[in-house]
């Protein structure tokens, strides 16, 4: 049991360092808003699911991780609402330095967290598939399509082609990479290319779903779409 308590710290210890340094940089100008909050979707995910190994296999571990994103998310509200004032997180994970903003995209994203975490864990590989390709998919997508946009897309001009191919690829990309690490770690027993076929799947349809024209719940619509096809494959 002591195990759990020291890899729950750590993992908030890790998540929180990121979260902060992202805040700091955007509040000293050092990076600019919206790519701080890309860089804080990017890369408090895998932090967080990387920090999974670290707990025991007992009942209570996936309860004692989820307190992370959970944690974290209550900040989001409690901010949101501007019961705290903390103008780094604001210029850190809003577009336009608008306090509302985080009770939307921020907030889907830490409780996309906090049910897969409890739902997934380390049970099935869904889980943290779903959590990457909203990390590594979704995140990339504003980054890569606002520097290297190509054309806009057919059915929606406000994303380009450039956007949807650094969905795919950072999606399979990453979720490959995390998953690779689980299985070595023994947390899954089959091999890494029966995956294969169910990860290609998750990241063209969470693709398809990012690419449609409906603001703000890509956190939403990609984690359940790439739930429901790893339910299928994994």
């Amino acid at each position: 049991m002591f195990n759990v308590w020291i890899a729950l710290l750590i993992t908030f210890a890790a998540a929180l360092s990121w979260l902060r340094i992202m805040d700091f940089a955007a509040a000293k100008g050092w990076i600019e808003s919206k790519l701080s909050r890309k860089l804080i979707h990017i890369g408090t995910g895998p932090i967080f699911v990387l920090c999974w190994l670290l707990f025991q296999s007992v009942p209570e571990a996936r309860w004692l991780a989820a307190l992370v994103p959970s944690a974290i998310t209550t900040q989001f509200i409690l901010v949101g609402f501007g019961i705290i004032k903390d103008e780094a997180a604001i210029q850190a994970m809003s577009r336009s330095g608008d306090r509302k903003e985080i009770l939307r995209g921020p907030l889907y994203y830490g409780l996309v967290f906090v049910a897969l975490t409890l739902v997934f864990w380390k049970d099935s590989p869904t889980g943290l598939v779903a959590l990457m390709m909203l990390c590594g998919g979704d995140g990339l997508a504003d980054v890569v399509g606002r520097r290297a946009p190509l054309a806009p897309l057919p059915w929606n001009a406000a994303k380009s082609i450039g956007g949807s191919i650094s969905v795919f690829l950072g999606g399979l990309i990453l979720s490959a990479l995390i998953l690779g690490i689980f299985l070595f770690a023994g947390v899954f027993t089959q091999s890494f290319a029966s995956y294969l076929p169910g990860l290609f799947l998750v990241a063209f349809a969470s693709t398809l779903v990012e690419s449609l024209p409906f603001k703000d719940i890509d956190n939403l619509s990609i984690s359940l779409v790439a739930v429901l096809i790893g339910l299928l494959m994994f």
